[in-house]
């Protein structure tokens, strides 16, 4: 099986607003994980039941602020977002089912909300359905116009 397929992107020009997006957003999520890390890392990943927090904050946090970077050159982009959707798939898995359901499972916490079900869930998950359908929008398109992967690999 030839790899080339999987780095040749089209000079699509729109691709750089969804990927400037999910770029700037992981790589400042992942930032904040290591800067905050009561707050948005190890603390957080333990508040909703995460096992080993701080080993899975810090390894969440860097993946988010590599691949982040990886994203924004646009530099083996296809590849750079499989991590970045396995992370949004957990989080919402963790942290938006239990507000469809109205009860933490599985020991994933319940946070404490006015209302419960499929609207909260929804509101709640805005940002995360954002980043996954932009981050599969990548993995289908590849990095677009201008990205390294257009130079190194469409030639």
């Amino acid at each position: 099986m030839k790899l080339k397929p999987l780095f040749v992107t089209k000079p699509d020009k729109s691709v750089i607003l969804i990927r400037f997006l999910v770029g700037i957003v992981f790589f400042a999520e992942g930032l904040q994980k290591f800067i905050y890390p009561e707050l948005r890392g190890a603390g957080r990943f333990e508040s909703i039941g995460i096992p080993f927090p701080e080993f899975s904050g810090y390894l969440v946090g860097g993946l988010e602020v590599v691949c982040g970077l990886l994203v924004l050159a646009g530099f083996i982009t296809r590849f750079a977002v499989i991590p970045l959707i396995a992370i949004m798939i957990t989080a919402l898995f963790t942290t938006k089912l239990p507000i469809l359901l109205g009860t933490g499972f599985w020991g994933f916490a319940l946070r404490d909300l006015e209302h419960y079900g499929f609207l909260s869930m929804m509101h709640e998950s805005r940002n995360d359905l954002a980043m996954l359908i932009g981050s599969i929008f990548l993995w289908i398109k590849g990095g677009g116009r201008w990205s390294v992967d257009i130079h190194l690999f469409s030639r």
